[in-house]
């Protein structure tokens, strides 16, 4: 099979049309950040940098630390450029540019999301971590790929039932993270949780400024939800566009997140960079040991 200028379109130099990468630029243990200013803050901590490339938002790092190579790239904010990195990411690995053919062997890349997030439940403290065990997606990305063997099915159901969502919004889907990576960063200073990836900042994830959301008493009903002893945690951008590409693209993910803000009680943290800095040290000392 080959893939058309079209479908897979690369810059002059033969990099790929976004990212500006190629195929030797990035490491298999891959951390998005949302913020391209985050990039530099991460790369920072390395031992070496070997790499440093940006076009647009996408800003990419990749270095070694305790001798592990790694790469930090920048998403930018939602799941639309989720889409555009994943695939990307995945096109760099897996399939050859210069023939266009996909390799014998598919590569398994490791996707660590360091991201902020805001949580939805009362006793989740503000300045802690938590590691997204599963993500609910409220956008409609997935909508766009077949995805039938990767989705909750019995999840997304208990959702749409205990929930008033109208058939105007986009159908939730529900994905699993990669076992073998929380396993990796689980400790007794993360908690495990269901987080909720909205399509946008304010009326998706039910603030209201001037303009009047959809749908009365939503986020009370999503913080009430239960389903087989879970509760949704927190909210965010991009982490079931992570979750749902990388498993239907045979890549591992996991998401981090530093809860800064805290939605039921309506607070926000004191000290949301020095948080951000811990949760990047954090994550660093459990991948690169």
């Amino acid at each position: 099979m080959s893939f058309g200028p079209s479908e897979l379109i690369l810059n002059a130099d033969n990099s790929i049309y976004h990212l500006n990468l190629l195929p030797q630029d990035i490491a298999d243990t891959i951390i998005t950040v949302g913020d391209p200013e985050r990039v530099s803050h991460v790369s920072s901590k390395f031992d070496a940098i070997e790499l440093k490339k940006g076009k647009r938002e996408f800003i990419t790092h990749t270095g070694v630390k305790n001798g592990k190579r790694l790469t930090v790239i920048s998403t930018g904010i939602g799941t639309d450029n989720i889409d555009i990195v994943l695939n990307e990411l995945d096109a760099l690995a897996n399939i050859n540019l210069e023939t266009r053919t996909l390799h014998n062997n598919i590569k398994k890349l490791n996707i660590i999301r360091i991201g902020t997030s805001g949580a939805i439940q009362p006793e989740i403290e503000l300045d802690s971590f938590l590691i997204s065990e599963y993500a609910l997606g409220l956008d409609a990305l997935l909508s766009n790929y077949e995805n039938v063997a990767i989705r909750n099915f019995e999840f997304e159901q208990e959702f749409q039932q205990q929930v008033a969502w109208s058939s105007e919004k986009p159908t939730p889907y529900a994905v699993k993270s990669d076992e073998s990576l929380v396993t990796l960063l689980t400790s007794n200073r993360i908690r495990l949780g269901v987080t909720i990836t909205a399509s946008g900042f304010y009326g998706p994830q039910f603030r209201e400024l001037r303009l009047k959301t959809q749908g009365a008493n939503l986020f009370e009903q999503i913080m009430k939800f239960s389903f087989d002893n879970w509760q949704f945690t927190n909210l965010e951008m991009e982490t079931a566009g992570i979750y749902g590409l990388s498993k239907l693209l045979g890549h591992r993910a996991i998401s981090l997140n530093a809860i800064l803000a805290n939605r039921a009680t309506g607070e926000f943290s004191k000290r949301p960079y020095a948080v951000v800095d811990d949760l990047i040290e954090y994550t660093l000392d459990k991948i690169s040991r």
